[in-house]
């Protein structure tokens, strides 16, 4: 077996100590398909202990999305671990969260990744980039937000995520 088997085979027995009823299968493909080890996180340790935080996000607790800054981005910038964290936060957002304040806490997250400062040069997407290009896959589901729950938190998000992106609400 090689390198990369092993690596593989690793992932796919962490991925299966991550399920939770709580959390859908895709959800716990996408944390599998990343090498958070491999990946530095914002506090100088490898990203593997991120799993944790995105697992209870997918969940549905709200306070883990929260724990993400300082790791994931901090004031205006983006951390390494970014565009993997934000492939896991939008594996969620197209399972639906049912609770109205998990997906708040989803949205501000992803609002507070936009609102960073865009890495990318002319040639390249950067992580800004690479997390904008996540986040744009969600798009329908934003417009949904804002039709069903007018007015609200999750509503506001879902509006500046879509004003940030360059698209009407």
């Amino acid at each position: 077996m090689t390198g990369s088997e092993k690596r593989q085979q690793a992932l796919l027995r962490r991925a299966a100590g991550l399920h939770s009823p709580l959390v859908p299968d895709s959800v716990v493909a996408e944390i599998a398909r990343h090498d958070w080890e491999a990946i530095g996180c914002g506090c100088g340790r490898s990203a593997g202990h991120l799993v944790d935080a995105v697992r209870d996000a997918a969940e549905g607790h709200p306070a883990a999305f929260h724990a993400l800054e300082g790791h994931v981005f901090f004031a205006e910038h983006l951390k390494p671990p970014a565009p993997a964290v934000c492939a896991v936060l939008m594996a969620v957002w197209s399972a639906r969260p049912p609770r109205r304040a998990t997906r708040e806490a989803l949205l501000w997250t992803l609002l507070a990744l936009l609102c960073t400062v865009d890495d990318g040069g002319t040639h390249e997407a950067g992580l800004h980039g690479q997390c904008a290009a996540f986040i744009r896959t969600g798009v329908d589901g934003f417009r949904r937000e804002i039709a069903t729950a007018p007015g609200s938190g999750t509503a506001a998000y879902a509006e500046g995520i879509l004003d940030i992106l360059g698209l009407p609400a």
